[in-house]
């Protein structure tokens, strides 16, 4: 099974659009030519995705990003996990800055060029620095947000409540099971979790992209016993439903790398053209950056144990 090509989804002739391929999305597994601007750790991740109209979806979007389709049809997923050991690549990570929790709500795109990545409706978070460097220096829908997790390692419980005016509170519950391994490559697991490429705009309207890396995703099923479809709502899409697909993620080691303007086909190493001749990706253990520039930190207090989060 292959992921469908953008079809109707595609901009007038004046303007080529390459659909994604999969050795393309096998090659942003590569390690980008440059240097990562800091290192984090996503750890226990629920990936529970619903089918979306392609349409629908790409009616949301900016110019100059296009629907990515499974078989014909797009994804919303809702993703929460832990946020672990973030600092910026010049920092060791700080007691109660660098754990936390995020939930986002999120969908499949392509650019122009092929490059397949996330569009990222909202990121809920309860680290208020987070939130403010995620908006300022990668403008990306962060939210504050109360929110809370416990049973690490067995069944964990899940809660998440945005700091604003009768925003609804969101509760997942869930078990992992069952063995776990890498998404076989064209399967629909690998569609939804193997993304290494972000997609954001700033206040004028200005397409980025930024790359990430890690290991591929060792996934596993597990039994789901509570969800939420509220962070969807807050979006603006109503999901009717169990989620068609529930997967959960081991914790990756991740690097992230600077921000790109969309509209440069040549830099950050990441041009399909470019990606293509180097081969498979590589396998090996890598970091997550927080932020792409220095930023003041707050005073560090006493650690929480990583099995019990909360704001």
């Amino acid at each position: 099974m292959r992921p469908s090509a953008p079809g109707a989804f595609a901009p007038s002739d004046q303007e080529r659009v390459i659909p994604p391929d999969l050795a393309g999305r096998l090659a942003l597994r590569e390690r980008p030519d440059t240097w990562a601007i800091g290192h984090q750790r996503w750890s226990d991740l629920l990936f529970l995705h619903w089918k979306v109209d392609a349409r629908a979806v790409q009616a949301t979007l900016p110019p100059g990003l296009f629907v990515d389709t499974f078989e014909g049809s797009a994804y919303l997923g809702i993703v929460p996990f832990f946020m672990e050991r973030i600092r910026p690549a010049w920092l060791p990570p700080l007691p109660w800055i660098s754990w936390f929790l995020e939930l986002n709500v999120r969908t499949y795109v392509h650019d122009a060029d092929g490059r397949p990545g996330v569009w990222f409706y909202s990121l809920d978070c309860n680290q208020p620095l987070a939130v403010s460097i995620a908006r300022r220096w990668f403008h990306l829908p962060y939210f504050h947000a109360r929110m809370s997790a416990s049973g690490r390692g067995r069944t964990i419980r899940y809660r998440c409540e945005r700091r604003a005016v009768d925003a609804p509170c969101a509760r997942f519950t869930w078990t992992p099971r069952g063995d776990s391994a890498p998404a076989a490559p064209g399967s629909l697991a690998f569609f939804l979790v193997e993304r290494y490429l972000l997609f954001s705009a700033d206040r004028a309207g200005r397409l980025h992209r930024g790359r990430v890396h890690h290991t591929p995703y060792q996934v596993h099923t597990l039994k789901l016993t509570e969800f939420s479809t509220a962070p969807a709502r807050q979006a603006g899409f109503e999901l009717a439903g169990p989620p068609d697909s529930v997967l959960g993620g081991g914790a990756v080691d991740v690097a992230v790398f600077p921000l790109c303007p969309v509209k440069d086909r040549s830099s950050c190493s990441d041009s399909v053209a470019g990606l293509a001749q180097r081969g498979p990706a590589r396998e090996g253990r890598d970091l997550f950056v927080a932020a792409s520039q220095p930023v003041p930190l707050l005073t560090p207090r006493a650690t929480k144990p990583s099995s019990e989060l909360s704001s």
